[in-house]
């Protein structure tokens, strides 16, 4: 039995249909997914919880939207949020296990045993024996410095690290910046939004505005009204999508995670939603 408790099960490709069975009867106590992954999980298997042997699913390679997280609790699914790069090996914080059942109060969890972090000017960085020794072909790193994540991020005095974003993500418009996974969760709050992936569209006047995409409820889409209530009380101006498309599908990569770099190819699509 012990042997069988530390055996790994590794599928060629995930298949949300399938994955309940294969949890019962490979008797899974871990398993590791992203956000995407856990949401088609639900949507196949609307009445299925998990089994007890099950001890968590990690959450990771992407942010995970906070209706997600409160929708699989709903179900009795145990979720531990990651948060990790490769420079470390994987993960540095997560969801505490003893609040695998309310995750999404908990951002993206707290640094793991031996892990410092901090936030400067807005930058997480890191450091421990997890961390990588240097990148190919520059100088080693001195074994006590910080390496500097490129993410942004905060922490609150609770100890949780909330991840605003990541690398490359950014939007400056105007001189304000503007964290795509905050507008996300705002989008994903409004009744009749399934997902939401924002981005940035260059703007002569501005440098940048905020774009979104959205995956709708097909039987309940909002209308275009109801958009911008919502938008304009929940979010500052700088912050609101001024132009929105909705699509059948994200763009994803292959592991299931968010393709910001194919967004820009959702352009043509945009329309103005304008402030009433």
């Amino acid at each position: 039995m012990a042997e069988h408790a530390r055996r790994k099960v590794a599928l060629a490709e995930f298949d949300a249909a399938a994955f309940p069975a294969r949890v019962d009867a490979e008797r899974v106590t871990l398993a590791s997914l992203v956000p995407t992954m856990l949401a088609r999980v639900l949507d196949a298997h609307p009445r299925w919880t998990p089994p007890a042997h099950l001890r968590a699913v990690l959450v990771g390679g992407a942010a995970a939207p906070a209706p997600l997280l409160e929708r699989a609790a709903a179900r009795g699914v145990p979720v531990v949020v990651t948060y990790g790069l490769t420079e470390t090996c994987s993960m540095v914080a997560n969801t505490p296990y003893a609040e695998r059942h309310a995750a999404a109060a908990c951002a993206a969890g707290r640094p793991l045993p031996g892990v410092e972090l901090r936030v400067v000017d807005g930058r997480i960085e890191v450091r421990g024996p997890m961390r990588m020794a240097g990148y190919w072909g520059e100088p080693p790193l001195a074994a006590e410095a910080w390496l500097d994540t490129g993410d942004l991020g905060a922490i609150d005095a609770q100890g949780f690290l909330h991840l605003h974003a990541r690398r490359g993500d950014l939007i400056v418009t105007g001189g304000e910046n503007v964290y795509p996974a905050e507008v996300e969760r705002e989008l994903e709050r409004c009744p009749g939004v399934v997902q939401a992936a924002v981005f940035g569209l260059p703007d002569e006047i501005w440098g940048q505005t905020v774009a979104a995409a959205l995956l709708v409820d097909r039987e309940r889409p909002p209308r275009d009204d109801e958009l911008r209530a919502w938008i304009r009380t929940r979010l500052a101006p700088h912050k609101r999508p001024r132009r929105l498309c909705r699509v059948d599908r994200l763009p994803q990569t292959p592991a299931g995670k968010p393709d910001r770099g194919a967004l820009a190819a959702l352009a043509p699509l945009l329309v103005a939603l304008d402030e009433p």
